[in-house]
């Protein structure tokens, strides 16, 4: 006699299961974030002679996986070197960022040097689609589905080879199988896997886009990153012309590697020298404004740190980060206070990283601290001056990575000087500190008196 499905509840963030609703999820203790699913038992069967045996560690192949170029150097670049063959990955990013836009950039590219390319549609019908295509310059090599059953897709992709496939989005597929409605716990897991396991038998490069929740992390459970072989997130202000693609996870290539592009009427532009970009406005000789030095991945980035403080006049003082972490701000502020001797805590302080960029590595401390005391004293630190390093709860100023390739951006984009903690002054060659003035500070107290 067959058994009947199973009713059990699932976290939509971590996809832990429960055998009856509750408030609070057991596994990732986030509230309200259990829904029923139904589950059909497994089957069960004996051994199968065509079962994978183990081999030796020593007879595995270690070859490099083949890559596509895209031709778009800057996305490339988030991927390790280009799409790898049969690999999948998944785009999150907020609604109107320009997913669909940079992916399909990426296909017209892929097509223009031969390779075969299909791009599925289950938001916007074909019509929608090809306007934006056609604004872009899309190359009609490029193959156009528009469906929500993963059938569908399926059917395309055994009857004919693709070497990079584009979903658009996945929480709109549907798998016929479950009665669950599109986008659900059930249906995002089934789809993902079922499109992973295609991808990777037809060796097809595969790109998932995925919604977000308003959070800003990736919508569905955290299965779902877990199966793909890299994350990438589409970050920026809809109010600036920047956007910044980050790789979260990567099989392939090192993690948090960042992409740098501009949103213009075409489409996305590149931007192969985002440093020059984030500064090129700076004010000269301004009160609250500095330049720090901060690493994404393999790359370093010259990012202004602009500070304003005012009298609380209201209350109590507030505090106000933009693109910065807001809670690091007032452990910075506390430290300004009792370990510098900058009045700073009965003030309304507000802090902003220029350009729309986010920055939340601890190296960009020494800047904000910096930025705070200039905007303070109403008092200019010295000109083309570079600033990182972490700041500790005594005052100390700590060493951070990459110092070298942080010096080098400073030097590249015409600085004279850098601040920096005195441990990393101290492993530089000579030849890495040759042309521009080195400034080691060992407390927050030596950075203001250098700053100034």
């Amino acid at each position: 006699m067959a058994k009947a499905d199973k009713t059990l509840y699932e976290c939509t963030s971590c996809g832990a299961q429960s055998p009856k609703w509750l408030g609070k999820c057991p596994g990732c203790a986030d509230w309200n974030s259990l829904v029923e699913v139904r589950h059909a038992p497994a089957a069960r069967g004996g051994p199968r002679g065509d079962a994978q045996k183990p081999i030796a560690l020593g007879d595995v192949s270690t070859d490099v996986a083949e890559r596509h170029r895209s031709g778009i150097d800057e996305f490339d670049r988030v991927l390790g070197g280009g799409v790898v063959v049969g690999s999948v990955v998944l785009l999150g990013g907020d609604p109107g960022i320009g997913k669909s836009t940079l992916l399909m950039q990426a296909l017209v590219g892929l097509a223009k040097q031969g390779k075969r390319a299909l791009y599925v549609t289950g938001e916007e019908s074909a019509a929608q689609v090809a306007l934006r295509a056609r604004r872009i310059g899309m190359s009609p090599d490029v193959l156009l589905l528009a469906t929500t059953e993963l059938s569908d897709v399926e059917d395309a992709l055994v009857r004919d080879h693709y070497d990079v496939v584009v979903i658009d989005s996945v929480q709109t597929l549907r798998s016929a199988e479950l009665s669950a409605a599109p986008g659900s716990v059930a249906q995002l897991r089934e789809v993902a896997g079922q499109l992973t396991r295609t991808a990777k038998r037809r060796d097809t490069a595969m790109f998932l886009i995925g919604h977000v929740t308003k959070d800003g992390a990736l919508a569905g459970p955290k299965v779902l990153e877990h199966l793909v072989d890299a994350v990438l997130s589409f970050e920026g202000d809809p109010t600036h012309a920047f956007r910044l693609v980050r790789s979260t996870k990567n099989r392939y290539a090192p993690t948090h590697e960042v992409g740098v592009f501009e949103m213009v009427e075409e489409g996305l532009r590149e931007v192969p020298d985002p440093s020059s970009l984030f500064i090129g406005e700076r004010p000269g000789r301004a009160a609250g404004s500095v330049i720090v030095c901060t690493a994404e991945g393999s790359r370093s980035l010259l990012v202004e740190v602009q500070a304003l403080v005012a009298s609380a006049q209201y209350g109590s003082p507030r505090r106000v980060a933009t693109g910065l972490d807001g809670q690091r701000l007032a452990v910075l502020l506390a430290v300004l206070e009792k370990k510098a001797g900058v009045p700073v805590l009965d003030q309304d302080v507000f802090v902003s990283a220029a350009g729309g960029v986010r920055v939340d590595e601890p190296a960009v401390d020494l800047g904000v601290c910096l930025a705070v005391a200039s905007a303070l004293r109403e008092k200019p630190l010295a000109e083309a001056t570079a600033i990182f390093g972490e700041v500790g709860l005594a005052g100390e100023v700590r060493a951070v990575s990459k110092a070298v390739a942080r010096v080098a951006e400073a030097k590249k984009m015409g600085l004279v000087r850098v601040l920096l903690p005195r441990a990393n002054a101290d492993r530089l060659t000579k030849s890495e500190a040759t042309g521009i003035e080195i400034v080691a500070v060992s407390t927050v107290d030596e950075a203001l008196a250098a700053g100034f």
